[in-house]
């Protein structure tokens, strides 16, 4: 077991906790991610790390003791790396998931390569438009690839609402791990939570997140006993398997923020949330009037607002949309795990990027909490892959268990809206989830009583 971890001290100090802190969070257990040249076990265990820090700051806070009289605790680091896999480990009703769609995946260009998304159906579509491909096979995409530059592909793929990204041979330009902003306004009086490890209790969490990260960050809060409420538009479709992986600890509903009685029913949401997660690229809740400061200025006191994207919040790439396995294809984090001299990418033992960046953006609403609210934050997995490549400490192992690692133990069974599912328990050191997800967009679109 190992009680120093300096990528833990980096996560803890770029959201502002206390360095005296880091001390309180341990770590044991072995662990799948420790293969390949950049330290995701490392940004792992971090980030899990932070997130249990943040949330015993906030039990401290309610429980009237001083922030920083936080217990000690143990993060075991196969529940981490379980956890950091969880749609392989996914079982719905018993049947395994399609985590990649045909059309998603590495191709070899003129000059290199390119990853493509095609998990949605309208991606799918745009990238056989954009392609001009007789049908919507691998064959066929293969083929119109081989035929153009990676950027080609990539632009063009853009240009039609496709997803496609040229693999970049060197690491992007550095980017934050995290920027806050503090509005000056103080939230309502959370009082004691009733059960320590649930120190959310209380807390209205509005959802506006899809694919991942922001999934992972409120079912997070969902966890820790917020009362997490996920809107999406009902022209979106979701995938039923990934909102059976992250629909844990929260409720979904659908409203059409264009029309006039569902964007109604929004307002009033707004207006009784202490927490707003959103997780759309810069510029597109704006068209809404949904962007930070409209929410900041509209919401009620004390607003926490917390803002993910893929590439970043500035420069020519921050309007576009982004997943995880096409940021590590943009970043350079890719060709770091590919063959060399050439041959074809790799990718990270798991989709690191959108789980850390999820129990990042959980542990910055905790801490804001902790605060008296009142406070915007930004997150991006651009800046969580700029922070892998170049400041998290490589080879921080020593010391810890060197038990071979199962996930065995930290799968567990549930009833839900989808039936049975095996599913990967979450990583934190507190209690666990009461019951599975419901279906997508079949609850209510209204708030839990307090």
């Amino acid at each position: 077991m190992t009680i120093f971890d300096g990528g833990t001290r980096q996560a803890w100090g770029a959201l502002g906790g206390a360095d005296e802190l880091v001390g309180r969070v341990a770590y044991g257990g072995g662990s799948g991610l420790g293969e390949g040249p950049l330290p995701v076990r490392e940004l792992a265990r971090a980030t899990v790390g932070v997130c249990a820090l943040a949330a015993a700051e906030l039990a401290a806070v309610r429980a009237g003791r001083a922030a920083d009289e936080v217990e000690p605790m143990v993060v075991d680091e196969g529940a981490v790396a379980t956890a950091f896999v969880s749609e392989r480990h996914l079982r719905v009703a018993g049947r395994e998931p399609v985590n990649f769609a045909p059309l998603s995946g590495f191709w070899r260009a003129a000059d290199g390569w390119v990853r493509t998304h095609a998990n949605y159906p309208h991606h799918r579509a745009a990238l056989v438009r954009a392609l001009g491909l007789p049908s919507a096979t691998p064959e066929a995409l293969r083929d119109a690839v081989a035929g153009r530059g990676a950027v080609e592909v990539q632009e063009l793929a853009y240009g039609a609402g496709g997803l496609a990204v040229a693999v970049a041979g060197e690491y992007g330009d550095p980017q934050p791990l995290v920027e806050v902003r503090e509005s000056g306004s103080v939230g309502r009086e959370l009082g004691p939570a009733a059960q320590p490890w649930r120190p959310a209790a209380g807390v209205r969490v509005l959802d506006l997140t899809r694919v991942i990260a922001g999934p992972v960050a409120t079912r997070t809060l969902g966890l820790l006993g917020a009362d997490v409420l996920r809107i999406d538009s009902p022209r979106l479709a979701e995938s039923d398997d990934a909102h059976a992986d992250t629909g844990f600890g929260k409720r979904s509903a659908l409203l059409d923020l264009a029309d006039a009685g569902d964007r109604a029913v929004f307002e009033g949401l707004l207006a009784e949330a202490d927490v707003v997660v959103t997780g759309y690229r810069p510029g597109a809740l704006e068209r809404y009037g949904l962007g930070a400061e409209e929410l900041m200025a509209r919401g009620r006191a004390g607003l926490v607002v917390a803002e993910l994207c893929a590439w970043g919040w500035r420069g020519p790439w921050a309007g576009r949309r982004g997943f995880d396995s096409l940021v590590q294809a943009g970043y350079g984090v890719a060709a770091a795990y590919g063959d060399g001299a050439g041959g074809a990418p790799g990718a990270l033992p798991a989709q690191a990027l959108d789980h850390g960046t999820g129990y990042l953006v959980a542990a910055g609403v905790l801490r804001a909490l902790a605060a008296g609210g009142g406070r915007s934050l930004r997150f991006s997995l651009a800046g969580t892959a700029s922070w892998l490549v170049r400041e998290v400490p490589a080879g921080g192992s020593a010391g810890l268990s060197g038990e071979a690692y199962a996930a065995e133990p930290w799968l567990r069974e549930v009833e839900s809206g989808y039936g049975v599912l095996r599913y990967a328990g979450s990583p934190l050191p507190f209690g666990g989830w009461g019951r599975g997800p419901s279906r997508w967009g079949t609850d209510r679109a209204e708030w839990l009583p307090r």
